[in-house]
């Protein structure tokens, strides 16, 4: 028969004791252990990142706009009277001179208003003749009252004379003496009076002619306003150069300071930028500007800022002293770096994704493995187009993933494959 023993039971009791804590310790261990690792690293392909790496010497700090050359002179043809497009005949493209006629206009108000003004004008002249005439007539009477009384005035001063001596020697009465030197006196008072008369009349004649040559001249510029418009009914280029823009149709009908086209001078190029108004404030008059045609980059300056901000953007115009590459023409769209200031000696990196200029950033920084990258702590300075400077947190040689981040916020640390 089987005998039972204690001992026995004893031992597998602390030998399942035992297994059962060195499972909870392993257990335990192994949690601890897992705590410590933390969350799994995320993982980024290093062929869709962009990085590159920090650099010790000069920096460049520009601006960078788009814009389009623009011919230097240029003039809009505008309408001079409301009327209708007849005939265009000459097309974008070509070549024209001043006297060019580019369209011709019709409006048959224009043409009786100049037939009336020409009407008009012949009856202004016809007026100051008659009126010179006239007057002329007026004036000859006057001079010939005067004549008379000046006539008169001398016959009774010698009247007056031989009385004298024919009353001294009791020829004539006195009687008679007297009443001939009252005769002269009122003879003479005649011939003053006729003589202011004529006086008079003469600035009075010179008043109402230039009254009528007045009405006249009104006439004549009238006539010239109505020349102009019928004139201006054959639309001609202005100036030489090449029609750029032709903008009306045949039959249509355009209304007074309408415009009609635009003629340029191709030879004679500037730039013209939009740059955005955050960054306007620095661009100052001769900055150097190079241009970039997508043809060949020619270099200028700044010769204008235009003082008022129109969507977001300020104009400046730049002028170019190298030679156009084959190919430029105005309304060619154009990029345009601006040289704002030169950094002599300092770090610099990619301009990282929304980075700003005087700002702190969180970048990656590669270790120097180059399997994994960890956050970093970064103050920018003076930002450039495709530059910042590096104020501190890094030092030569570090590099750093510049393209957009944002997903991996929530990491200190990213694995790169």
């Amino acid at each position: 028969m089987d005998i039972a023993n204690p001992q026995l039971k004893l031992q597998r009791r602390r030998r399942r004791f035992w297994l059962t804590g060195a499972g909870v310790a392993l257990v335990a261990l192994a949690a601890l252990a897992l705590a410590r690792l933390g969350p799994a690293l995320p993982t980024a392909e290093r062929a869709s990142l962009w990085i590159d790496a920090v650099q010790q010497g000069d920096m460049l700090q520009e601006v960078r706009a788009t814009g389009t050359l623009v011919p230097r002179s240029s003039r809009w043809l505008a309408a001079a009277t409301a009327a209708q497009v007849q005939q265009i005949l000459v097309w974008p493209g070509a070549t024209v001179k001043p006297d060019t006629v580019l369209m011709r206009l019709a409006n048959p108000e224009v043409e009786d208003a100049l037939r009336n003004a020409q009407a008009q004008l012949a009856a202004a002249r016809a007026e100051v003749a008659a009126k010179r005439a006239e007057l002329h007539s007026q004036l000859l009477d006057e001079r010939a009252a005067l004549a008379q009384a000046q006539s008169d005035y001398a016959q009774a001063q010698v009247k007056a004379q031989a009385d004298a001596k024919a009353v001294q020697k009791d020829l004539i009465p006195r009687v008679q003496y007297q009443q001939g030197l009252i005769a002269l006196k009122q003879l003479k008072a005649r011939m003053q009076i006729e003589q202011e008369r004529v006086d008079s009349f003469a600035g009075s004649m010179k008043a109402q002619m230039d009254a009528a040559q007045a009405r006249a001249l009104q006439q004549r510029s009238n006539l010239t306003l109505r020349q102009r418009q019928a004139d201006a009914l054959n639309v001609t280029a202005g100036i030489a150069g090449v029609l750029q823009e032709v903008a009306v149709q045949e039959g249509a009908r355009v209304a007074e300071g309408a415009s009609l086209a635009r003629v340029a001078r191709p030879d004679v190029l500037i730039a013209r930028l939009q740059v955005p108004e955050v960054q306007a404030k620095d661009v100052a008059m001769g900055m150097p500007v190079g241009v970039d045609t997508h043809n060949g980059v020619v270099q200028g300056r700044v010769e204008r800022i235009d003082p008022a901000v129109r969507n977001g953007s300020v104009q400046v115009d730049v002028a170019l002293d190298g030679k156009l590459p084959a190919g430029a023409r105005p309304d060619l769209s154009v990029d345009g770096r601006i040289r704002i200031a030169r950094l002599d000696n300092v770090l610099s990196v990619g301009r990282p994704a929304l980075a700003k200029a005087d700002s702190d950033l969180s970048l990656f920084r590669l270790d120097p493995a180059g399997d994994t990258a960890t956050r970093v702590p970064v103050r920018v300075g003076a930002a450039s187009v495709d530059r910042v400077q590096v104020l501190r947190g890094l030092k030569a040689g570090d590099r750093l993933i510049l393209s957009d981040t944002s997903q991996w916020d929530g990491y200190d640390r990213i694995r790169i494959e």
